[in-house]
């Protein structure tokens, strides 16, 4: 006869919270590691809402649960950041957001740090998570790139209206 482990509601629990994390681990554009002590109840509110407000999902998890779902899908390199308090902003819609909103709450309430994070399902270390947060967003990068493929007709434009005028 085998031996069965039972586990209690509590393990039980953990698990499915483990595996419900290694989803939104897999699924996610990026997310990045926020130490976030000395927040205020009120600017944790207000840093919570520009997070939703940017399509971001911002939870504090236990970090024993976050680094055995990271582990299981084969990634060590977070388990040092992964100590005192930590919350998580996920980026599912926008891999850069996550950072940016960090990043502005980092300088605007002057509590928190970036601990690390993760983008392209590679580690990225604090500073590599600030580099990110500089990255214009991907709405101005289409309009920049509209920009830039529209200037040569602007100026063809420009052109023949000069040589038109010219004529008359």
């Amino acid at each position: 006869m085998v031996n069965e482990v039972k586990l209690s509601p509590a393990q039980i629990e953990k698990r499915e919270i483990v595996e419900q994390l290694k989803q939104k681990i897999q699924e996610c554009q990026s997310f990045v590691i926020i130490d976030y002590k000395g927040l205020t109840v009120a600017q944790d509110t207000e840093f919570r809402a520009e997070f939703r407000k940017n399509d971001v999902e911002y939870r504090v998890l236990k970090n024993t649960l976050f680094r055995k779902a990271l582990n299981e899908l084969g990634y060590t390199e977070f388990d040092e950041a992964l100590n005192g308090p930590s919350a998580f902003a996920f980026g599912t819609s926008d891999a850069i957001a996550p950072a940016k909103v960090a990043a502005d709450g980092i300088k605007k309430y002057n509590t928190m740090k970036i601990k690390c994070g993760m983008f392209d399902k590679k580690f990225a270390d604090a500073a590599t998570c600030d580099a990110m947060s500089k990255v214009p967003g991907r709405e101005t990068l289409l309009a920049m790139l509209v920009s830039v493929l529209s200037a040569p007709m602007r100026g063809l434009a420009v052109a023949l209206n000069a040589i038109a005028e010219k004529g008359e």
